[in-house]
């Protein structure tokens, strides 16, 4: 049965051979070239990788991070589409589906909401559910950021704390939106904010997210 990570990353490579490389994302100063580059690096070159947490390795992170931009983008699309080397952590089943599931999430509304006349997905139960177990998990470590009290909100009532403070903002939405808004995403998440007016704007002015 295909996981979740690998229909994700099927359907970002879709997104990207789709849209060329020259088109924009939503990651700041990113075309899709970058951004495919980006996540082919993440995969095959952990000792770059690393840059995006560590200071002392980004300046290996950009070098490398440029040889792959440098090559050809159908070669990106492909390295994609059939995933990590055998020898990587990656090519193991559970953490594959652990560390990608929203990651490729992610990135491919990184590519579709870039795009003029865009239209978000239907998603179904499971990868809904799926998406909101990594919320409950994960919410703080993606919140962590906020200058405010934040707390996000399925429609159903189900809630989860991404960060305590005073005074507090709740999120209202779908797993998938919520997962962008605390992933830095909020001009483009489809979510309702209830709290005070300076409380809301802090929210959705913040740097959140894992980096």
């Amino acid at each position: 049965m295909s996981t979740h990570a690998k229909r994700e990353r099927l359907l970002l490579a879709d997104l990207l051979e789709a849209v060329g490389p020259d088109a924009p994302t939503l990651c700041d100063g990113w075309l899709t070239r970058d951004l495919a580059a980006h996540v082919v690096l993440r995969e095959r070159r952990p000792d770059a990788a690393g840059g995006t947490l560590l200071p002392a390795l980004r300046g290996r992170l950009e070098r490398v991070q440029a040889e792959f931009v440098a090559k050809p983008y159908e070669e990106l699309i492909q390295l994609i589409r059939t995933g990590p080397p055998k020898m990587s952590p990656f090519g193991i089943k559970q953490l594959d589906e652990a560390a990608n599931t929203v990651e490729f999430y992610i990135h491919a509304e990184d590519v579709r909401r870039a795009q003029p006349g865009w239209t978000p997905r239907e998603l179904d139960r499971v990868f809904s559910d799926t998406l909101w177990s990594r919320l409950e998990k994960g919410g703080r470590m993606m919140g962590r950021k906020s200058p405010v009290g934040l707390v996000l909100r399925r429609p159903d009532g189900q809630t989860a704390v991404a960060h305590r403070g005073t005074p507090v903002v709740t999120a209202t939405g779908d797993p998938s939106e919520l997962l962008l808004f605390v992933f830095g995403r909020q001009a483009v998440a489809d979510v309702r904010l209830e709290g005070d007016e300076a409380a809301i704007a802090a929210a959705r002015d913040a740097k959140l997210g894992i980096a």
